[in-house]
């Protein structure tokens, strides 16, 4: 497959992302875009009500998704989820709101001017997205700011996104901001290289017809493969920042056990049909009223398939 001209990113860093299943590119925002995104984050923390909030807490494990409907009805909303260990077990926050948020979601590239600016009206990301010749015509369809908070900032164990953001065939790809100098021990990124070629998506995060979410398998778990193991690879990253991650490399992050908040606005992409297929089952679903949008102007002619 020729590679047409490209916008933005090298050739040596198409073929890295293909061979590694993620890419950091340095300083892709200004710093006046990242400034205006982390103040912008901090104004919705001031903002929002805990006095009307169902405190819906999110948790990362598998065991223990949130199903109920403030969750499953964020994709259109800007909505905000709490750490576990800021709740007591009387339901009470033991911390101020704006250090027990985990992460604002997930409609956040449609409902807020600041981000959508940065994620659809962005040249050098429309740019990046026909460079990596990965989607023909991709949507984005959720966003967050995850704040990762000072010592109660959860470990993410490891994962790939396209059990969680599921098309037949997977094609989610994730796009990484950070707004905050991201360290070992503030919970930077860890990234198993070239994962993605090796690790099937196995099972799939779905809503389950007796209400709330759990996991569908895909692949009998007694034939599952077991994931690739290989050295991590930590990626200390700096305030604007571009980390893109294919849906089936698998990553992590550790808890955050500095003093330091660990914000990151993030976004994912899918393909749209008819090259994939994103049904009903799925977490997160639009809404006639807001429809997934597209990313590109004019779709990608051609793609170079990667992945297991």
């Amino acid at each position: 497959m020729t590679q047409g001209k490209l916008e933005y990113l090298t050739k040596e860093q198409v073929d890295q992302f293909r061979s590694d299943g993620y890419l950091r590119l340095p300083n892709f925002l200004e710093p006046d875009e990242v400034e205006a995104l982390l103040t912008r984050s901090k104004q919705l923390l001031d903002n929002f009500s805990i006095e009307e909030h169902p405190l819906t807490k999110f948790t990362t494990g598998d065991d223990n998704h949130v199903g109920d409907e403030y969750f499953l009805t964020s994709g259109d909303k800007i909505r905000f989820f709490l750490e576990e260990d800021a709740v007591d077990k009387d339901g009470k926050l033991n911390r101020p709101k704006q250090r027990a948020v985990n992460k604002i979601g997930h409609g956040l590239h449609e409902q807020d001017a600041v981000f959508r600016t940065v994620t659809l009206e962005n040249a050098k990301m429309k740019s990046v997205v026909k460079d990596l010749q990965y989607h023909h015509d991709p949507v984005a369809l959720q966003s967050m700011v995850i704040c990762k908070q000072p010592h109660i900032g959860g470990e993410v164990p490891e994962h790939n996104d396209s059990t969680f953001l599921y098309t037949n065939p997977p094609s989610a790809v994730g796009f990484w901001i950070p707004l905050e100098k991201c360290t070992p021990e503030n919970g930077a990124l860890s990234f198993l290289p070239g994962s993605h070629l090796t690790a099937p998506i196995t099972k799939r995060f779905v809503r389950l017809p007796s209400g709330g979410t759990g996991f569908e398998p895909l692949i009998p778990p007694e034939e599952a493969p077991k994931n690739p193991e290989g050295k991590y690879i930590l990626e200390a990253c700096m305030p604007g920042d571009l980390v893109i991650i294919h849906g089936s490399v698998l990553h992590k992050s550790e808890r955050n056990t500095s003093p330091n908040t660990r914000f990151a606005y993030t976004f994912h992409m899918i393909e749209s049909p008819p090259h994939a297929e994103y049904d009903a089952k799925n977490w997160l679903q639009p809404t006639p009223e807001t429809p997934f949008p597209h990313i590109l102007d004019t779709p990608n002619p051609t793609v170079v398939s990667v992945g297991a």
